[in-house]
């Protein structure tokens, strides 16, 4: 009959359209019209540490008649990217500081991987790998993590000193940068239980929390306490702060040293005093144990506990405890110094 469709007619198009419904539901990518040249990541992640080489993966499945590969940073708390490096699959340009230490792998034809050298504290985020192809581009997003160990630090005239931008310098000064909050967050994990409530990169403020109490924020669920949005300028607080492994070693110094002397102890062993950072770092990846208060470059005087024992900082977890700023003439304490390998 005419404007009916007959049996067969009609089992085709139910079959065509069954199969067009478990191609969407399955995100098969015959459901998306136009080629896809970028083969999505295996691992969305990619863990790393300070001082090696990282490759972010960036692989086409196909190539397009003509095309650039740009890769870039996503700065937290930013809304910008940074440019890293362009290429067209013959020749690659690097941009900005980044750029020296990037390359391409270039494994094979269709590769667009990116790699950097020597991975800086500051290398640690978000990455995009992006097809530049007329209307069709498109583009893959990838996360360089490093394996680190986060501090929380606050200067010698007290708690609550800095806002955002003196937190990071501080950070900065000891050999670190302001922890991300999925790094608090493990941090977390792993046993930081802190009551002063720092900054953290993306320019919020909170503090980690596993045993409940009063005096930290009530006696609620462990957990990361927010303080909600802050004003970069004027509100002060302490700093959260990440390092990562070291390039060089960290050694105790006995004696009864001032903090002139403990300088002059460090660099007669061709070394400097270590940074807090240094220490953290140290007892983190090194296993540094030492029952012993030291100096450090910023006039804090430390130790690392790697086994709690009775009469070694009488607190039963590992961690670095603090003697606080003692006066620099104070002649009681030796030193801890820092030595690239």
């Amino acid at each position: 009959m005419p404007g009916w469709l007959t049996l067969p007619a009609l089992c085709c198009f139910l079959l065509l359209w069954a199969v067009t419904v478990f191609h969407k539901a399955q995100g098969d990518p015959a459901s998306h019209p136009g080629p896809h040249y970028l083969l999505p990541p295996i691992h969305e992640v990619i863990h790393s540490h300070r001082g090696a080489t990282a490759t972010l993966p960036c692989v086409l499945g196909t190539s397009p008649p003509s095309y650039k590969v740009r890769w870039s940073k996503v700065e937290p708390g930013e809304l910008r990217e940074t440019l890293i490096l362009v290429t067209n699959g013959l020749q690659a340009r690097g941009y900005g500081p980044l750029g020296g230490r990037a390359r391409m792998r270039r494994g094979h034809r269709l590769d667009a991987s990116l790699v950097i050298a020597g991975v800086r504290l500051e290398d640690e985020g978000r990455y995009r790998c992006e097809l530049i192809n007329g209307i069709e581009d498109e583009s893959v997003a990838l996360t360089l993590s490093l394996e680190g160990v986060v501090f929380p630090y606050q200067p010698s005239r007290g708690r609550y000193q800095f806002n955002y931008y003196e937190a990071k310098q501080a950070c900065e000064e000891q050999d670190g940068r302001l922890a991300t909050y999925s790094q608090l967050y493990q941090a977390w994990t792993e046993g930081l239980d802190w009551c002063n409530a720092g900054w953290l990169l993306e320019g919020s403020v909170r503090y980690p929390v596993l045993t409940a109490r009063a005096p930290c924020g009530g006696r609620g669920r462990p957990g990361i306490r927010s303080y909600g949005p802050r004003d970069l300028m004027r509100d002060r607080y302490d700093a959260f702060c990440f390092t990562s492994v070291l390039a060089g070693q960290v050694f105790f110094v006995p004696g009864r040293l001032t903090l002139s002397e403990a300088h002059a102890a460090c660099r007669r062993r061709g070394a400097v005093v270590a940074k807090v950072g240094h220490l953290y770092a140290a007892w983190k990846f090194s296993g540094l144990d030492q029952c012993d208060g030291g100096w450090l470059a910023d006039g804090s005087v430390r130790f690392p506990i790697t086994t709690p024992r009775p009469r070694c900082g009488g607190l039963p977890d590992p961690g670095v405890r603090s003697f606080g700023f003692p006066r620099p003439q104070q002649a009681a304490y030796g030193t801890y110094c820092y030595a690239e390998n």
